[in-house]
């Protein structure tokens, strides 16, 4: 079991961390370098190449006015606007199968308690529809710290295994220590901690479909890391959270008073509309395996729509993506913004 305090690098990571051709999005197009000297035909050597296009990805999800998935969107059905700035839509494609890469974040915390055998076999039942040999995914938990249980990989078993590695913490006694040094003792779960170390240390350098989703009852006790920089980590690293939102009135104490927990659903749902994702609530009409089921399908219903903005600044800033539908009576989902990340500050 590999423990993963936030300010570490991930040494162990797969071969298919691929480098990142641009940290917002693919960079699609290449180009000769300017003045660069072309070899002639059967010198044996490929001529200098660079990057001279950069595109913002926004992967994006259409529903009607009673929540249905729309599949049939076309390109020309779509605006998208940079802080305000209309911007050309030049890639679009659906997303039914794109590779995948996948964090399953689970809270072990002692509020889950009745609750984690629940998740353990649904998820492990979510893993074996949706993981295809091209995709990769990783389980982590966190309670008292994050630790990670499986890193990248296709193998359903390895993943699985991984889950039912999941287990309860007594929590806030300090039996283990915290993520960052001290924090033990400051409670008992780490939510914030384990978003921001999924979207930094792992998935930041990754390309495609970036995806993490979080079963908790998003309450947040001891993170170092507050919920905006859980959410900033997530939008620098074009990652998409959806969480899943299963709360036990009886793990504090049985009412479900907000004093005593059971206000973490406005903090998952900040967290996930950012980002382009939404909250999915366990409850008497929809138990966790309708939960997952829904899920699944959102996830093969996504629309990449890629633009290159006319603001080439680099400057570290947050550009506002706003994306509308002709159709006024369909809804779209997808992240409100990303940052326009520095160069120095790409391999940071």
């Amino acid at each position: 079991m590999m423990k993963c305090p936030l300010d570490c690098e991930m040494k162990n990571k797969n071969a298919r961390h691929w480098i990142a051709l641009a940290s917002l999005g693919l960079a699609l197009c290449a180009a000769p370098t300017a003045g660069a000297q072309q070899n002639p035909p059967g010198a044996g050597t490929t001529p200098t190449l660079k990057v001279s296009t950069e595109v913002v990805n926004v992967l994006a999800i259409v529903k009607d006015k009673k929540g249905h998935l729309i599949p049939d969107v076309n390109k020309e059905d779509f605006q998208i606007f940079e802080d305000n700035v209309p911007q050309e839509i030049k890639y679009f494609s659906k997303q039914t199968d794109t590779p995948l890469t996948l964090g399953i974040l689970v809270d072990t915390s002692p509020s889950q308690g009745r609750v984690l055998s629940i998740e353990q076999e649904q998820a492990k039942s979510f893993i074996a529809q949706v993981i295809k040999p091209k995709d990769l995914a990783f389980v982590l938990h966190f309670d008292v710290e994050v630790e990670l249980l499986q890193d990248f990989t296709s193998d359903k078993k390895m993943l699985s295994r991984a889950i039912d590695e999941t287990q309860i913490n007594g929590g806030g006694g300090g039996v283990l220590p915290g993520t960052f040094p001290g924090s033990a003792s400051q409670g008992a779960t780490h939510l914030y901690d384990a978003v921001y170390l999924a979207a930094s240390d792992l998935l930041k350098n990754e390309v495609g479909r970036k995806v993490i989703i979080v079963l908790t009852d998003g309450e947040d006790q001891g993170s170092r890391t507050k919920l905006r920089e859980a959410i900033e980590a997530a939008q620098k690293s074009d990652a998409v959270i959806y969480s899943i939102y299963y709360y036990d009135s009886g793990a504090y104490g049985g009412h479900g008073m907000i004093m005593l927990g059971g206000g973490g659903e406005g903090y998952l749902k900040r967290m996930s509309d950012e980002t382009g994702g939404h909250v999915f609530k366990v409850d008497r009409k929809h138990s966790l395996q309708d939960v997952f089921k829904e899920l699944q399908d959102e996830m093969r219903s996504q629309y990449a729509i890629g633009y290159t903005p006319t603001n080439d600044k680099k400057d570290g800033s947050f550009r506002k993506v706003e994306l509308r539908l002709a159709d006024k009576n369909l809804k779209v989902q997808a992240r409100k913004g990303y940052y326009a990340i520095r160069p120095e500050d790409r391999e940071k």
